[in-house]
């Protein structure tokens, strides 16, 4: 996947933070890419499915797995609106996601460089290549909103 890609690519990611945000979840969506064409789609639905692991990534990650029929996810690129956290970054580890592009920067839990910069540590067998901020302004304008909505 070449870096113009990558907008068109993140803009798909905020179709599914959309779907997200019409179910009242936390707007974050996420896609996996194999070989340029997408092999799955999936956004939060932590609250409606009372799941704190049904994360953007969890649900891509899951349904691209299913859909290969294979635990590992080798040569694909995620595709994410948000910056992962501590737990969707392992289960991108266990499933040998290639390259991860995230959107908006997540200063309260991401572990890409926000809170953390996990990728630094030398403890994993597996590396996957991290670019963020694209369309980073798209990205957290939709979280803003939404949890703007949710004080009012």
């Amino acid at each position: 996947m070449q870096n113009q890609n990558y907008k068109k690519w993140m803009n798909i990611a905020l179709s599914e933070a959309e779907k997200a945000s019409k179910k009242n979840e936390v707007p974050v969506g996420a896609i996996i890419i194999y070989q340029n064409n997408i092999i799955s789609y999936g956004h939060n639905n932590s609250i409606s499915k009372n799941d704190p692991t049904l994360h953007a990534e969890i649900d891509a990650i899951r349904k691209a797995c299913k859909k290969i029929g294979n635990y590992r996810l080798t040569n694909t690129t995620l595709v994410v609106t948000l910056e992962p956290c501590l737990m969707c970054y392992g289960a991108i580890v266990q499933s040998r996601i290639s390259k991860v592009i995230f959107g908006a920067y997540d200063l309260k839990t991401g572990v890409c460089e926000s809170c953390a910069d996990i990728k630094k540590l030398r403890c994993f067998n597996h590396k996957p290549d991290v670019i963020g901020g694209i369309l980073e302004e798209k990205c957290s304008l939709i979280l803003k909103d939404f949890f703007k909505e949710r004080r009012n």
